[in-house]
């Protein structure tokens, strides 16, 4: 079922969103009781209750040019001043008014996009490896397959009522980009052409690894494993503490083995109940792009496709958040460049691929306002400032970080890439970072001061996956003094952070201990 077959089942509820926005801004109802409305449809009131956030869900992070324009177009018509790229592969539009978050809620889904479920306990949005489809190396291209997993999971909204949210994910490699092995359900592909079935995991409060259910899946068989999913979810899951809702927490309930059985004993059920009426065929949309030209070897921001003269020019806006007006220039860069296509990365870069290496130069050219290294890749979630369950300023952070390792003078790679959060919910995914930031706040002479716990050594790759080491908190004014005096000691042996850390975590604990308050 294509998405937007939905589509007049969710225009109709609109009207619902519609009068509880009014009632909200009104003063009828408060914020507790909004967002418990309001998530269905993506949108969420932020910090103070005066403006309202809007998600735009697309699976994999797949931004068109039709839908690159009408980013554009919404940013101008209703003249929005802050767009963040999120760790899920959406768009978030930031500080609208009640009335501007309900007509583009409904105007995007001229342009495929339905936000239904972009929030609250529903299937959110699919996330995929952002460069499949065009990767050298990759196993195969899992496109089709989320595209379908979207399709079918959007039809639980009115159908089911699950304990929390439930997150689905494909990996085309190991590199394991969208955390397939630590999801709540993630299919990771393999060499053989199938795929391993992760479940029951999840980053957050008392994170958890996936437990392999199956291994060597048909890829046409994976919506008996989303429904098996569901089942299993709400046949165990927690719907009395939100606390303990989500679905990793059943690993606790039931012990791993347990919940292995569990699962299987719901796929079962499902295969007898379904028979082959769950079986999907897929077809890839071919590139059919001649490629010419080429690019010089030595440009870190282009990666060469598996399509013969085809290039990608990486993006990574600093802290995931572009300047609204640059959806615009980057439409008016790539509109008569055929095929070209966006894709939004789980680490908030932003991928143009298909392009010729004439193409790639002008991209290049329209987006030299990103990331000029490694460490200015780094991620963070939007951050108190907005968010209603924010503690600690990640935004604010990260902008101070990168301003201040502008003047240190470091080589490429001596930082590391960082992941900042503002909250235990891992937003910013600070748990798999070589480098991860949790935000909170810090009583110091009685006044509470911004503060973030540092953890380190996490590490997202398939096989070799691990959350950071919590080493404790340091007060937010003084993480540029660590970083800063980090990257001396590694700068002075020579090396870049991969490099040094394995033989040295010790001595990055003991310069944390001189910043980490007691």
């Amino acid at each position: 079922m294509e998405i937007n077959s939905y589509a007049d089942t969710f225009r109709e509820e609109l009207k619902d969103f519609q009068r509880e926005t009014e009632k909200f801004y009104l003063g009828q109802i408060d914020a507790k009781q909004y967002k418990g409305f309001s998530g269905r449809f993506g949108s969420y009131a932020q910090k103070g209750g005066k403006a309202s956030m809007l998600r735009l869900r697309m699976a994999g992070g797949r931004l068109t040019k039709e839908r690159l324009k009408f980013i554009a177009d919404m940013i101008e018509e209703y003249h929005i001043d802050k767009v963040h790229l999120t760790t899920c592969q959406t768009v978030q539009l930031h500080n609208l008014n009640g009335t501007d978050v309900c007509q583009i809620m409904e105007k995007a889904i001229d342009v495929g996009i339905l936000t239904w479920g972009g929030g609250g306990d529903f299937p959110r949005n699919v996330m995929m490896s952002p460069l499949t489809g065009v990767e050298e190396g990759e196993y195969f291209n899992v496109t089709p397959y989320g595209e379908a997993a979207a399709q079918y999971a959007m039809g639980f909204i009115t159908k089911i009522k699950l304990p929390r949210k439930l997150k689905i994910v494909f990996s085309n490699t190991p590199a394991n980009e969208s955390h397939a092995t630590f999801r709540d359900l993630g299919f990771a592909a393999t060499p053989e052409g199938k795929f391993d079935v992760y479940s029951a995991g999840g980053l957050g409060n008392s994170p958890k690894m996936g437990v392999c259910v199956k291994k060597g899946v048909e890829p046409s068989e994976i919506l008996y494993y989303i429904k098996a999913m569901a089942e299993t979810f709400m046949a165990y899951g927690n719907y009395e503490n939100r606390g303990k809702a989500r679905t990793r927490f059943m690993q606790d309930t039931l012990g791993t083995e347990g919940y292995k059985a569990a699962f299987l004993e719901k796929l079962d059920k499902v295969y007898e109940e379904e028979k082959d009426q769950l079986k999907i065929e897929v077809s890839e949309t071919p590139i059919t792009k001649a490629g010419k030209g080429q690019i010089f070897a030595d440009q870190k921001r282009v990666i060469k496709q598996k399509q013969p003269g085809l290039y990608t020019v990486v993006y990574h806006p600093i802290a995931g958040t572009p300047a609204p007006e640059k959806f615009r220039q980057l439409y008016e860069t790539v509109k008569n460049m055929d095929q070209i296509e966006l894709r939004i990365a789980p680490d908030q870069t932003l991928y143009i691929i298909n392009c010729t290496a004439e193409e790639a130069e002008a991209v290049l050219k329209a987006t030299q306002d990103g990331a000029q290294n490694e460490f200015e890749t780094s991620v963070a979630c939007i951050g108190s400032s907005i968010c209603q369950v924010g503690v600690g300023d990640s935004q604010k952070l990260l902008s101070a970080l990168v301003e201040e390792e502008r003047t240190w003078g470091f080589e490429d790679g001596v930082l590391p890439v960082i992941h900042i959060s503002g909250c235990p919910s891992s937003c910013g995914t600070h748990q798999i970072g070589k480098i991860g930031f949790r935000g909170g706040v810090k009583m110091v002479d009685k006044t509470p001061q911004p503060a973030f716990v540092l953890f380190v050594g996490g590490c997202d790759l398939e096989g070799q996956e691990r959350f950071g080491k919590e080493l404790g908190q340091i007060l937010a004014a003084n993480i540029p003094g660590f970083m800063k005096e980090l990257g001396e000691k590694i700068s002075q042996a020579g090396m870049v952070f991969e490099q040094w850390f394995p033989d040295h975590q010790k001595e990055l604990e003991e310069i944390a201990g001189k910043y980490i308050i007691k």
